[in-house]
């Protein structure tokens, strides 16, 4: 086969895999890191969400591993949702070889992983506390991993999985590939990287800072009784196919979710006090699309990799500005397009700046055509802004019904 992902030092096979899944063009991530995974040389990956990042380190790592043996990769994820996702990303690229992959977290029963790996595998993608505990009853050994990824760094720090990280390198072998992904590098995850890592080239794709380039977003401003309606609204002018809701709290989400099913809408619900099944089912009726309207907290905003959300909305504006980023990033995503809204409230509206300044940029406040605001002094302040950017709108970007 002569295709672009054959050009990166695929093999036929992974690369017939590759376009089974209906990839025809390799993202810049892929383009860069592909080929230095198979030369066997250790990583720091740094790229915007949704850029093809699972398949730059799953489809080198399939093509190095080239057939089943004994546990040789492990793959660390902060959450057990990206911990599923990663390992069916690794099944779906692997279908043609006889490699066996399995994942591992906490919150459910031992036996199926016992299982699986009493039955051998070659791949595990594990959450730190469950494999710490696997590692402790002596369930699995980790001196014949020879490729250690570490996902999402970042986030492991923000949920203080570095500890636990430090003390499962430590039982891998030193004589190992290291990959490293993360979307910042502050001193602890650099001194991290400095420890785990030899001789590492870098691969970084976009500014850090910015919403994908292939979503659209914008402000909403309104007063907080009519923040309902707004979303009703939004949601009734806007062709979507799928919408992911964010919300600070999850009682915020169970309201939102519930005033959402009175309006006939097929709606999930995901956060943390959904046990995992739950969870579990809430996403596969998502990405099945049993379910129109997913609503979360940000327990989703950095761990969901979901094919085809093509709106996002901010019922809440997220108190982190790089929440932010990572929350609009669920759409857009392959370089596909997206839209995303945020409603901006009086109360909210020092996190809205907050967020411009972290972008580096200002972000279009709208409003829409025949809806009954309530005035809010939201709207002069931001009054002369919106007279620069655009008119108020009565077509939201290329997804308003006609």
């Amino acid at each position: 086969m002569n295709t672009p992902f054959s050009k990166l030092g695929l093999t036929d096979a992974m690369a017939y895999a590759v376009e089974k899944m209906g990839y025809t063009e390799p993202t810049p991530i892929q383009v860069q890191a592909i080929p230095v995974v198979l030369a066997g040389r250790d990583v720091i990956g740094s790229a915007q969400t949704g850029t093809g990042k699972t398949a730059a380190f799953a489809l080198p790592i399939l093509q190095r591993l080239a057939g089943h043996g004994a546990l040789r990769c492990l793959i660390l994820e902060p959450t057990r949702e990206l911990a599923v996702q990663v390992e069916e990303a690794f099944r779906d690229f692997g279908k043609f070889t006889n490699l066996r992959t399995t994942v591992i977290y906490g919150g459910v029963g031992y036996g199926k992983q016992r299982e699986d790996l009493q039955r051998g595998v070659d791949v595990v993608m594990a959450t730190p506390g469950r494999l710490l505990d696997l590692l402790e009853q002596r369930d699995l050994t980790l001196r014949g991993v020879n490729v250690l990824v570490l996902d999402e760094v970042d986030r492991m720090l923000d949920m203080g999985f570095l500890p636990d990280v430090k003390r499962i390198v430590q039982q891998c072998p030193r004589e190992r590939q290291t990959l490293l992904f993360t979307a910042t590098l502050p001193p602890e995850i650099e001194s991290l990287a400095a420890w785990v890592l030899h001789d590492p080239v870098t691969v970084a794709v976009g500014r850090r800072r910015a919403p994908a380039e292939t979503v659209s977003h914008g402000f909403y401003p309104v007063v907080a009784s009519q923040k309902f309606d707004l979303l009703s609204t939004l949601l009734e002018r806007t062709n979507f196919e799928s919408v992911l809701i964010f919300c600070r709290t999850k009682v915020g989400a169970d309201r939102v979710a519930a005033r959402l099913k009175t309006h006939k809408h097929l709606v999930a619900v995901m956060h943390a006090d959904r046990n995992q099944s739950e969870r579990q089912e809430a996403l596969q009726g998502f990405k099945a699309g049993r379910y129109e309207v997913l609503v979360a907290t940000d327990l989703a905003a950095r761990g969901l990799d979901i094919a085809g959300v093509t709106h996002v909305v901010n019922f809440d504006v997220p108190e982190n500005p790089e929440d932010y980023v990572h929350r609009i990033g669920r759409t857009g995503r392959a370089l596909h397009t997206g839209d995303a809204f945020t409603l901006v409230t009086e109360e909210s509206v020092r996190d809205a700046r907050s967020i411009e300044r972290f972008i580096g940029r200002a972000i279009e406040w709208k409003r829409i055509d025949d809806f009954p605001y309530i005035y809010s002094a939201l709207f002069d302040e931001r009054e002369q802004i919106a007279e620069e950017t655009a008119k108020p709108v009565s077509r939201l970007h290329r997804g308003m019904r006609r």
